[in-house]
């Protein structure tokens, strides 16, 4: 798979250890950037970019980072297209998770909603929360999940990317 990656100064370092995890997978990683280390950076520099990659078929998917993701998401989603989901650490559901009166079972059910649900096709990741580890999983957990394709979820997408 070909996969848009892309940080502000806050997830350089989380972004290269996850982009040499990928490659070892066998993916191939499109990575736009920053090169060097600015703290004074601006994320949107770098998110229009990889989100443009995805939207254009360049890439399949995106993958980005920043200290909490929030900015980064909200860039990437400006672009026609985009639907890209937050992920700042596990979450544990309190009740019901979809229509069927599923209750999931267990900490990363939010990711696989995300693709389950909303077909996310690219991933916004809050470096200062997440360690190498955690990204490993959540990355490789959100890659393997497919859309579920249910006609509701089909429906709310197309209203989405018509705006």
């Amino acid at each position: 798979m070909k996969i848009a990656l892309s940080t502000d100064h806050a997830g350089m370092e989380l972004l290269g250890q996850l982009q040499q995890y990928l490659e070892s997978l066998g993916h191939e990683c499109v990575n736009y950037g920053p090169d060097t280390f600015q703290p004074e950076d601006d994320y949107p520099d770098f998110i229009f970019p990889a989100a443009e990659a995805v939207t254009s078929g360049e890439c399949e998917v995106g993958i980005i980072m920043g200290g909490s993701g929030q900015g980064e998401a909200m860039a990437a989603n400006r672009v026609k297209g985009v639907r890209c989901a937050v992920y700042y650490g596990p979450a544990q559901p309190v009740g019901v998770v979809n229509a069927e009166g599923h209750t999931a079972g267990d900490e990363y059910e939010i990711i696989r909603l995300s693709r389950q649900h909303n077909d996310a096709n690219m991933l916004s990741l809050a470096a200062r929360f997440l360690s190498v580890e955690e990204v490993q999983k959540v990355v490789t957990l959100w890659l393997e999940t497919p859309f579920g394709a249910v006609e509701r979820h089909q429906r709310r997408i197309a209203k989405l990317d018509e705006r």
